[in-house]
């Protein structure tokens, strides 16, 4: 196995979603609507600015995303989280404060009986993020 991803189900808000993270995180987004399918023209108007596929790459980063919701709609829960492991104290505390706007920081930033410093949030879109920093990997 080379790399674990992030993979993101939303609800018609990926581009939005997509855009907010490359704001937070920087790196290079790709997005592929509907409309971009060969099939494109048997679908209605509406649906054709979907994301069929997204991907942010930054570095060894990569957090992918789609608008492709299942027949049982979107339900979000707590069950899973996106780990964010940062390489200094300037970062988690930049990337915490970008990605928390709008959202809800849920654990603030603290040094753990570990080691490392650690925090949590809840997204503007509803995602959890949990950021790592430790200075000795």
């Amino acid at each position: 196995m080379n790399q674990l991803i992030s993979y993101l189900t939303f609800n018609g808000n990926c581009r939005e979603a997509m855009l907010f993270y490359q704001q937070c995180l920087g790196g290079e987004l790709h997005l592929q609507t509907l409309g971009d399918v060969p099939v494109a023209e048997k679908l209605p108007a509406d649906f054709r600015h979907f994301i069929l596929h997204a991907s942010l790459v930054k570095d060894g980063l990569v957090l992918m995303g789609t608008d492709m919701v299942g027949d049982d709609g979107l339900v979000k829960g707590n069950a899973v989280s996106i780990l964010l492991e940062c390489r200094s104290r300037e970062e988690m505390e930049n990337c915490f404060d970008r990605l928390s706007k709008g959202g809800k920081a849920t654990h603030a930033i603290e040094q753990t009986h570990w080691g490392a410093l650690f925090g949590g949030l809840t997204d503007p879109f509803g995602y959890h993020w949990l950021l790592k920093y430790s200075s000795h990997h």
